[in-house]
């Protein structure tokens, strides 16, 4: 029987099944390609010296490994501080517009909560249409130039400037013409946003070469956005000032956006250089083309996984739940508190427990992150649900479910993100290497909706209860029936999406013992069926 192909050298080639964003080594059996024009550009050379055997196909590639060398043999302080500092962007961009951009729409610029909502939600549709297709750009730049840096440092430059502007409305504006200005600079914002969220999401599996590595590497990560959440969320409205002025909105957002913008560009260094894949000279792909690639890349990974459709969706519903609570600070404070003061001090109670707790989910973590994030999760719904006396008795008695909130909230956040990396680990040992961008854009799109939603959430609430939207500088009373649904939707409705995302983190079944593995999904291991023959 014929063997595989060999080159001049007596090396063997190998055609990848995909295109680049999925370069996989192997199968000679394969289906016709569904977007031929994509496909050729996942060819690759795999060569060996004359006379000695070709590379075990029967071996599990890993994520950004088996075509340009092994990952970094061990996590180092720099590349955890490196990675760790973007997190003080990326928290900074997801807390000050949860936080004050529904509340500037509604009370700086008089446009109706409704509207509002539907502007905010807006710009983060636009935002999950994006990311599969940033997914896929990113692992085929990471293919071409043997880096996703380049991505992420347009992202970081740009986004200082769009967001400063998304808080730049004229002061002669209308409500209409307001709105218009906050959604075309907070969706540019949002996309220069994902440029770098996605390929920065699918580092860990690349730079973290081991199971508690990417806990560890993680949880500093985490604990910077807790950090990032405390300076933004009390920080942004001390920037703004009393008052709700124009001015001060301005103000905020210009520091705010270089705050950022720092962040960004200090973790885009961590991104590793490797030698780039071979492809062909007749690589230009249409943008039709390779949106549709990209799209079937992210469907891919959302049926090929379990393990990634069960983590997921339990991110999703969490991720809707603190958006939730998010946006509803800055209205419990002044409407519920009667001090809007008070944000600062909400921020304070929830950041510090989670600075300090950090330490013990990462050791929980070492005994299996699913458990130890149920443990979080359960907690966390406990203490929103304690928080539902708002409605009827409020007062500074919140700090303290505040608190133990926090506690979980460390744990909600740092353990799902060091069970992505593992999730990627276990579909390139089981489907192959490459799709870290795939698997990032799916999971920031997830993250982006969820957080989206929760504003969405919050503005129908305040529109069924009757909330009186106003400008900058008036002061207005709410209807009694606006300010309990306020309460209501920072307590009781988040610790009921907390609450049913539990169903799927049961059913979530990915252990340390699985990696490089690939009996969880019923997949078999990649293998060259011509070198077999």
């Amino acid at each position: 029987m014929r063997g595989p192909p060999v080159t001049r050298d007596g090396g063997v080639l190998r055609e990848a099944t995909r295109a680049p964003s999925a370069v996989l080594l192997g199968t000679a059996r394969r289906r016709p390609p569904l977007f031929p024009r994509v496909e050729r550009l996942g060819l690759a050379v795999v060569t060996t010296s004359p006379g000695s055997a070709p590379e075990n196909a029967d071996t599990p590639a890993r994520s950004g490994a088996g075509q340009r060398g092994p990952r970094p043999a061990r996590l180092t302080p720099r590349t955890i501080a490196g990675y760790a500092t973007g997190s003080v962007g990326t928290g900074g961009f997801a807390t000050l517009p949860g936080l004050v951009l529904l509340v500037y729409l509604t009370d700086a610029l008089a446009v109706p909560a409704a509207v509002a909502g539907l502007i905010v939600t807006g710009a983060k549709v636009w935002d999950v249409l994006i990311d599969p297709f940033i997914g896929y750009a990113s692992d085929r730049d990471e293919a071409r130039t043997g880096s996703r840096r380049r991505l992420m440092m347009i992202g970081a430059l740009a986004l200082p400037v769009l967001f400063a502007l998304t808080f730049a409305v004229p002061a002669a504006a209308g409500p209409t013409a307001a709105g218009i200005w906050v959604l075309v600079a907070f969706l540019l914002s949002a996309t220069a946003f994902s440029l770098f969220q996605v390929p920065y999401i699918a580092l860990p599996a690349e730079i973290a070469p081991t199971y508690d590595d990417r806990t560890r590497l993680l949880a500093w990560r985490v604990a910077a956005l807790a950090l990032a959440i405390l300076l933004f969320g009390a920080g942004g409205p001390a920037l703004r000032g009393d008052g709700d002025t124009l001015a001060g909105y301005l103000r905020m957002g210009v520091v705010a956006g270089i705050v950022i913008g720092v962040g960004l560009l200090v973790a885009t260094r961590v991104a590793p250089r490797r030698s780039p894949l071979p492809l062909p000279p007749d690589d230009d792909v249409h943008a039709a083309s390779a949106w549709l690639a990209a799209a079937r890349e992210a469907v891919g990974t959302l049926r090929r996984s379990r393990p990634f459709r069960m983590l997921l969706a339990t991110f999703l519903l969490q991720a809707l739940a603190t958006g939730l609570m998010l946006a509803g600070a800055a209205y419990v404070a002044p409407y519920v508190l009667g001090d809007p003061g008070a944000v600062s001090l909400l921020f304070a109670a929830l950041v510090a427990p989670a600075l300090l707790c950090m330490p013990l989910w990462t050791r929980l973590a070492r005994r299996g992150k699913d458990r130890a994030f149920v443990v979080a999760s359960v907690l966390f719904a406990a203490a929103t649900l304690s928080m539902t006396g708002l409605v009827w008795a409020p007062g500074a008695w919140v700090y303290a479910p505040t608190a133990i909130a926090g506690v979980a909230y460390a744990g909600m956040q740092a353990l799902p993100l060091a069970m992505l990396p593992d999730v990627i680990e276990h579909d390139a040992a089981t489907h192959g290497a490459g799709r870290g961008g795939a698997f990032g854009g799916v999971w920031t799109a997830g993250e982006t909706t969820g957080m989206a939603l929760g504003a969405a959430l919050l503005s129908g609430v305040l529109a069924l209860t009757g909330y009186v939207s106003t400008t900058a500088g008036t002061q207005v009373d709410q209807p009694t029936e606006a300010v309990a649904g306020i309460a209501v939707a920072f307590s009781l409705l988040p610790a009921a999406l907390v609450a049913v995302s539990l169903v799927p983190l049961l059913r979530y079944r990915l252990r340390r013992e699985d990696l490089g593995r690939g009996g969880l999904d019923g997949g078999r291991r990649p293998h060259d069926d011509g070198a077999r023959a």
